[in-house]
């Protein structure tokens, strides 16, 4: 039996490649008699640009960028032959540079997403991927659009200063000083959710809380995103306001599609594409996929559900292993053969957290045992 372990990283606990080992691991301990490759996966989220470097045998890049509250770090991201860049949003405007007291959607900002930009546009880039995930920002790109040249104005023509917090007060945007380069430039961002830019599922309602924003921020955070789509419309003719994806990132994906062209795509597919998952499910028997937490959101375009579709038109079975599972997992059932909880009742979820690695490698120990039964 040869078995392709391609999980997504499984949240605040253990890393694409990280669930790939365990499984690995614990199918090695079992009685199943098989070959295993590991694949690891990822979706557009948190992690994503390092597997998609290693997997197209990238280089990384040192540079200097500034954090969520503009402190200066230093950051890397991938080259991919002369003129391909691969860039992680969250290496430098992720959720996890800020500690918890720090989180504040008003004032964290995507500029250091903006100095990766321009540090690929000094090596020539042409193509620049965006994996989104892990923001700690609600900022519509628009820190991202400054380190750029952008210039956001108000009724006055004075330039606003402090965005997001501004953003309400937004009347036009000035284009004019754009970087050099960007024009030329194929702008590709992944994307792991399918959320609007505004509304009661989009951007700040629904990811806002648990970037930090109170509920007395969500209102303006709203009013600022829906301000930066009422002008883009004017400006552009887009409509970014609705547009499937473009909440990602705290809208920074809308901002991106409205003022630079960007392309807005399913993170996994993109994913699976590029990296020619196809041909490495042709030789497969059997696929293991999972992440954290299994449920309908996973039928969104997450990680689990790619490789589930993919190894469906080939006929391969999928098997995936979970954190959580849903009370109801029966909308799942026709994209998985079947879903394993690695948990066991009631444990705590610092608990669960901290055991994960562990966890996984049982549960995988376990199925390898009954599959080794059933041949």
């Amino acid at each position: 039996m040869y078995v392709l372990i391609a999980p997504n990283a499984f949240k605040n606990s253990l890393a694409a490649g990280e669930a790939a080992a365990a499984i690995r691991d614990g199918l090695s301990r079992s009685r199943l008699n098989a070959i295993t490759e590991c694949f690891p996966v990822g979706d557009g989220g948190d992690g994503t640009g390092g597997l998609l470097i290693q997997r197209l045998n990238g280089r990384m890049v040192s540079t200097e960028a500034s954090d969520p509250l503009g402190r200066k770090i230093e950051v890397k991201f991938g080259m991919v032959g002369s003129s391909n860049a691969i860039i992680e949003m969250a290496a430098a405007s992720g959720l996890h540079l800020l500690k918890q007291t720090e989180l504040d959607p008003l004032r964290a900002t995507s500029a250091g997403t903006g100095d990766l930009i321009r540090a690929a546009l000094d090596l020539r880039a042409q193509r620049i991927v965006i994996g989104m995930g892990g923001s700690a920002t609600i900022d519509g790109g628009t820190g991202i659009l400054q380190t750029l040249g952008a210039r956001f104005l108000n009724s006055n023509g004075q330039v606003l200063e402090n965005l997001p917090a501004q953003l309400p007060d937004l009347d036009s945007i000035d284009l004019s000083g754009l970087y050099p380069g960007l024009a030329s430039t194929q702008m590709i961002v992944l994307c792991d959710v399918m959320n609007p830019l505004t509304g009661p599922f989009g951007a700040a309602s629904v990811f806002g809380p648990q970037k930090g924003a109170k509920p007395r921020d969500l209102q303006q955070l709203e009013s600022g995103l829906a301000r930066l789509a009422q002008v883009i419309a004017r400006q552009t003719g887009k409509n970014i306001a609705d547009l499937p994806r473009a909440g990602t990132a705290g809208g920074a994906a809308a901002g991106l599609y409205g003022l630079l062209n960007a392309e807005l795509v399913s993170g996994i597919e993109y994913f699976l594409q590029i990296t020619d998952f196809d041909e490495t499910l042709r030789r497969s028997d059997l696929v293991i996929t999972g992440e954290g937490s299994i449920d309908e959101q996973t039928l969104q375009g997450k990680a689990p559900f790619g490789v589930a579709t993919h190894a469906k038109a080939h006929g391969i079975r999928v098997i995936a292993l979970t954190g959580s599972l849903p009370d109801d997992p029966v909308p799942l059932h026709p994209w998985f053969n079947e879903i394993i909880p690695i948990n066991p009742d009631s444990l705590p979820l610092a608990e669960a957290l901290a055991n994960a690695a562990a966890n996984l490698a049982a549960a995988a120990r376990d199925l390898g045992n009954r599959l080794a039964a059933t041949r």
